[in-house]
C-alpha cells in the first residue's frame, strides 16, 4: 500500500455552537487546509465537538472534502474523522469515505493519520488508487 508522507497548514473558523437538546451544545468549527508533498490539496473541514465534564475527555466528528493531487493524478474525494480524548488519551480515525473519489482519482482508498509536532501538522496517507 503507498504512503504519502507531508505538511499541512490549517485556518480555523469558529462558527457558532449547536443546540444539542437540554442546554448541551457541540462546537461547530470549519477549517480550511493546504497539503503540501505527495498529496497536494486544499480541504474545507466541518467538525462538531463536544465536551464533558470530566477534564481531558471529548470527541468530535468531521466531514472534510478535497481537492487534490495525488500520483499527478487530479480529483476530489471526502474524508470522516472520528476523534476521540478519553482522560487525556486521545484516539483519531480518518478514513476515505468509499466511492466519493471523482477524476483521475475515482476508486481511491485510503486512511490518514495526522501529527502535530512543535506546532507543525504532517499526514500520513495511505491509500490505494487503481491503475491509471
Amino acid at each position: 500500500m503507498p504512503i504519502a508522507h507531508g505538511r499541512f497548514e490549517v485556518k480555523r473558523m469558529p462558527q457558532g455552537a449547536l443546540d444539542l437538546g437540554d442546554g448541551a451544545q457541540a462546537l461547530h468549527l470549519r477549517f480550511d487546509k493546504s497539503f503540501d508533498g505527495p498529496l497536494s490539496a486544499t480541504s474545507v473541514v466541518h467538525m462538531l465537538a463536544i465536551g464533558t465534564p470530566v477534564e481531558g475527555s471529548a470527541g468530535y466528528v468531521a466531514v472534510e472534502r478535497l481537492d487534490a493531487r495525488l500520483e499527478g493524478r487530479g480529483g476530489r474525494f471526502a474524508m470522516m474523522h472520528f476523534g476521540v480524548m478519553d482522560r487525556g488519551s486521545p484516539s483519531l480515525r480518518l478514513e476515505v469515505v468509499p466511492d466519493s473519489a471523482d477524476g483521475e482519482l475515482e476508486g481511491l482508498r485510503g486512511s490518514m493519520r495526522i501529527d502535530i509536532t512543535d506546532g507543525a501538522h504532517y499526514y500520513t496517507f495511505d491509500y490505494t488508487l487503481p491503475p491509471g
